[in-house]
């Protein structure tokens, strides 16, 4: 499994950001809830990504060595004044500015904290890719709007989900992921829409160890096929299984035990 470039996270960061910002320019209800994130608003939902990014900004560029307090990060809590779009806009465009300019200015292998153990900004560039990418898609099906990503990231933000729920299983077993053992079961996610050359294929162990998981095709107990954008919304706890561009074959029960337990993110 190889990850994406640094670069192409960067890249990525930018467009993603522009993505979110035509949908808080595009007239939607800022007041609005986000059904796949139901405490939030809109407004909170693009306040709570802003704010994400200036985080990340603030640990990259300080090369933090510790966890950094969010009352310590200039900026974070977003603009005075609520439901005023252009406001909300120029805020979001300026903290998607400044996460990418301190990923570029780093590198991937700059040396600073994060929550996961892998301690360099290449992690950052890669989860805040995902973040939003993933927020985005909140974003966009709340305000009614089409929702695509490029495939090599979409199936590189389910390598990168796969990996946290193992990192979760090692560091906090008393999560609900630890949950996620037995032997003899098996999720397989298929994606079919992306030909051979992505091999956006998975298979999913759930070990007496815990999770184990490969790129490839193979039998599983429950296999989730469809194109690659709704399997990753789907695992991701953003669209539903039953929706008409999925299908699902074999033991359900465990996709769905599956998805109820990686809840973290």
């Amino acid at each position: 499994m190889t990850l994406l470039a640094h670069d192409r996270y960067c890249d990525e960061i930018a467009h993603q950001v522009a993505l979110l910002r035509s949908v808080v320019t595009s007239g939607a209800d800022l007041s609005g809830t986000v059904p796949t994130c139901p405490d939030w608003s809109l407004e909170d939902l693009v306040r709570h990504m802003g704010g994400a990014m200036r985080w990340v900004e603030f640990i990259v560029r300080t090369r933090a060595e510790e966890e950094v307090p969010e009352e310590r990060v200039p900026g974070l809590a977003g603009p005075g004044t609520r439901g005023d779009a252009a406001v909300l806009d120029a805020w979001l465009a300026e903290g998607g500015e400044q996460v990418v300019a301190a990923l570029r200015e780093a590198g991937p292998d700059t040396k600073v904290w994060s929550w996961a153990g892998i301690l360099n900004s290449g992690f950052w560039a890669r989860r805040m890719t995902h973040e939003i990418t993933v927020h985005r898609a909140d974003a966009t099906l709340a305000a009614g709007l089409p929702y695509d990503v490029a495939r090599d990231v979409a199936a590189d933000a389910i390598d990168e989900w796969l990996q946290i729920v193992e990192y979760v299983q090692r560091t906090a077993p008393q999560d609900t992921v630890g949950e996620l053992r037995g032997p003899g079961r098996s999720i397989h996610l298929h994606a079919t829409d992306t030909g051979s050359g992505l091999n956006a294929e998975w298979l999913v162990e759930l070990t007496e160890d815990g999770v184990a998981w490969r790129r490839g095709h193979e039998k599983a107990t429950v296999a989730l096929r469809g194109p690659l954008t709704s399997v990753l919304l789907a695992f991701y706890r953003r669209l539903p299984l039953d929706a008409p561009e999925l299908e699902v074959l074999g033991e359900r029960e465990l996709l769905d035990f599956w998805l109820e337990r990686a809840t973290f993110g």
